[in-house]
C-alpha cells in the first residue's frame, strides 16, 4: 500500500514532466505523448513514468527514443522546481491501455453495426 506522501509524490512528479513535456521540450519526436501515472519506489529512488503515445508502431518508438534523450533535461528540471532531498532517476514504460481501450470500442462499434437491422426493415 502506498503512502499519502508518497501519492503526492507520484501526482506532482506527474505534473510536472506534464509540463516539461509541453513547455520546455521542442524534440519533434516526442509528438503527442501523455503522462499517464508515475510510481516511485519506497526509497524514492527511482520514478516509473508511463505514457501513452498517440499514433502508429513508429511514432511509439520515435516518442520513447525521444523521451530517452531528454531524461537528464527532465531529471534536471525535476531537481530544480521539486524541493526533494533525493530526486528519483527516471524510467519512460510505455502505457497502452488507451490505445487498447480505443481498439476495443472500434470493435464494439463494428459488432453493433452489423447487428442493426438494415433501415426500412423492421
Amino acid at each position: 500500500m502506498q503512502t499519502k506522501r508518497i501519492e503526492r509524490l507520484n501526482q506532482l512528479i506527474k505534473e510536472e514532466i506534464s509540463r516539461v513535456l509541453q513547455r520546455e521540450l521542442k524534440d519533434p519526436r516526442l509528438g503527442f505523448v501523455t503522462v499517464t501515472d508515475v510510481g516511485v519506489s519506497k526509497d524514492l529512488r527511482v520514478a516509473k513514468v508511463y505514457v501513452s503515445i498517440l499514433g502508429s508502431e513508429e511514432q511509439w518508438k520515435a516518442s520513447l527514443a525521444g523521451l530517452e534523450s531528454a531524461k537528464g533535461f527532465i531529471h534536471h528540471w525535476l531537481r530544480q522546481h521539486l524541493s526533494l532531498r533525493v530526486t528519483p532517476s527516471l524510467v519512460f514504460r510505455p502505457d497502452r491501455s488507451m490505445a487498447h481501450a480505443a481498439h476495443i470500442q472500434e470493435l464494439l462499434a463494428e459488432l453493433r453495426s452489423e447487428e442493426a437491422p438494415p433501415s426500412g426493415e423492421a
